[in-house]
């Protein structure tokens, strides 16, 4: 199958890697032609403008934009269905807002073009570990990917299947899931990333307050030196606040003990606010999200520890990095 990618950075160009290493052909382009190059050195067609990158794609042509959510995925998105035709398929793999997926999907139906929201988490590791996808369309359109959806997901693994589910429920267990209508997929990605927060926190507040342990605000005998990078290893096996969060961490742990590369600046991209708004909207409570955005809003004016360690995760999961406190 054909894919064409817009937006060849951190994402879309291992995802594009990984497209063409399960067997499927992929177009890319990017605003930045070193990023193609880069890619066309690899086995992808590249392309020098949009006009020439929708000539290159057979029809029904499959666009997927993977460019910074917000006012450049909005202006992609708009350009490209200038020149596609009834039947081709938009996706927006990035971490827009889902009510812009919700009137997207609306205005380009009139077209007859079809439009996909896929929330995706992998970070920089998904070219090896596989992106966990949470997929919002028509039923029609979703079911003409999913070759690309199952090559782009991480498959079963050596992950055992939770006890008590039935055999052959679905596609969850490969990675990826049709979560609903447009704008689903991304709602869905969006308390994703709502829950990462607060898991960033309590990882970041624990390993504060164990790192504190030796304060001279304690009596002498309730002090504890304790080796962070230890105790992180330790809980990597067998524990049960493992995770890949929790693996990340130890790993910077270990490349820097103090955090002392990180300023503990630590920015949100926007789920994070999305999610408390929908729990506002809704009349959840959502105590511990709440105060994990919070947090990260404080970070900016004064920084601890736990600020150091989740600028440190979101580095390891994400590639991002920090601003520096002004």
């Amino acid at each position: 199958m054909q894919v064409g990618m817009i937006g060849l950075g951190k994402m879309g160009a291992n995802m594009v890697r990984r497209i063409m290493a399960g067997g499927h052909s992929c177009v890319g382009y990017d605003v930045n032609s070193a990023n193609v190059d880069k890619l066309v050195n690899e086995g992808a067609e590249g392309a020098t403008s949009l006009k020439d990158f929708v000539a290159k794609l057979h029809s029904p042509r499959v666009v997927w934009c993977m460019v910074p959510a917000g006012e450049l995925t909005e202006a992609t998105v708009t350009a490209v269905a200038e020149l596609l035709d009834s039947g081709d398929v938009i996706i927006d793999g990035g971490n827009s807002f889902y009510k812009d997926d919700v009137r997207r999907a609306a205005l380009l139906a009139k077209k007859g073009i079809h439009y996909i929201d896929v929330g995706t988490s992998g970070g920089v590791w998904g070219v090896e570990r596989g992106y966990c996808l949470m997929i919002g369309g028509a039923n029609e359109a979703v079911s003409l990917l999913d070759p690309i959806f199952k090559t782009l997901a991480p498959g079963i693994g050596d992950i055992d299947p939770t006890p008590g589910r039935p055999s052959n429920s679905g596609t969850a267990e490969q990675g990826y899931i049709h979560c609903g209508p447009a704008g689903s997929g991304h709602f869905v990605k969006m308390i994703h990333n709502g829950i990462e927060y607060g898991m960033m926190m309590a990882y970041a507040e624990g390993f504060d307050i164990m790192r504190n342990a030796d304060s001279e605000n304690l009596p002498e005998n309730l002090r504890f030196d304790l080796n962070l990078t230890d105790i992180a290893e330790v809980w990597r096996r067998g524990s049960v606040v493992s995770s890949w969060l929790l693996d990340l961490t130890a790993t910077a742990l270990i490349e820097d003990p103090e955090l002392a590369t990180y300023t503990g600046y630590v920015e949100d991209s926007g789920e994070g606010r999305w999610t408390v708004q929908a729990a506002i909207d809704e009349a959840v409570p959502a105590h511990v999200l709440t105060a994990a955005l919070y947090a990260r809003f404080r970070s900016r004016q004064q920084n601890t520890f736990s600020d150091k360690m989740i600028s440190a995760m979101r580095k390891k999961f994400g590639g991002h990095i920090e601003k520096k406190l002004s």
